[in-house]
């Protein structure tokens, strides 16, 4: 079966996205929202929509995950448990897709979608149901998206009455990536956030 090309950033311009955002997290007390685990980036919404990229060798990369209400493709067991149709997110990909897939399925998490960049184009299974990428909004896409989910992550954890961060200090955080000093991140949470943590977790984002 024929693959789908997909418009999306090479895994490595997410890295500073991602680790920008990681930090933030961390120094908000919700790190385990936002984290790398050695070539595993992961990411959730706190509210049961979630995404990991996981680096694979030869400059590929798998990235999956699911919202939990928009993705209507109903892979493996959760066309059983919804009773739904099945869409065969692997429908047509290399074997190397599938690790990546065995292990969220051993963790028992549904999938809504499984991409696959093959070190210069990212593809996906042929089919017509909504997958509910778009959806989720992964804010590791661009650095528009992660300024915004660093925004909304201060104001839900600090409250209104803290200023919010300028674009200059969150782009600033962005550009350093997996390597920020504690200065780049003060400029961005509010007085009192744990900065040791977010550079911790921003750092961790030097492997993949």
């Amino acid at each position: 079966m024929t693959l789908v090309q997909l418009d999306l950033p090479d895994p490595k311009a997410m890295r500073g996205p991602w680790a920008a955002l990681a930090a933030v997290q961390a120094a908000a007390g919700h790190g385990e929202r936002c984290r790398a685990l050695g070539s595993l980036w992961h990411y959730d919404d706190g509210h049961g929509s979630w995404a990991e990229l996981h680096h694979l060798d030869e400059g590929r990369a798998v990235l999956l995950g699911q919202d939990r209400n928009e993705s209507a493709t109903f892979y493996a067991e959760a066309s059983d448990f919804f009773e739904e149709p099945e869409t065969d997110l692997l429908a047509g990909a290399p074997g190397w897709w599938e690790p990546p897939v065995r292990g969220a399925r051993e963790e028992q998490l549904f999938l809504g979608f499984v991409y696959g960049y093959d070190g210069s184009l990212w593809w996906r299974a042929d089919y017509a149901a909504e997958d509910g990428f778009e959806a989720l909004r992964l804010p590791a896409l661009s650095s528009e998206g992660t300024r915004e989910a660093v925004v909304t992550v201060v104001r839900r954890a600090a409250g209104s009455g803290v200023p919010e961060p300028s674009q200059e200090s969150v782009g600033a955080l962005i550009d350093a990536g997996a390597a920020p000093d504690p200065a780049a991140v003060a400029a961005v949470v509010p007085a009192g956030w744990d900065v040791d943590a977010a550079v911790a977790a921003a750092r961790a984002f030097q492997g993949g």
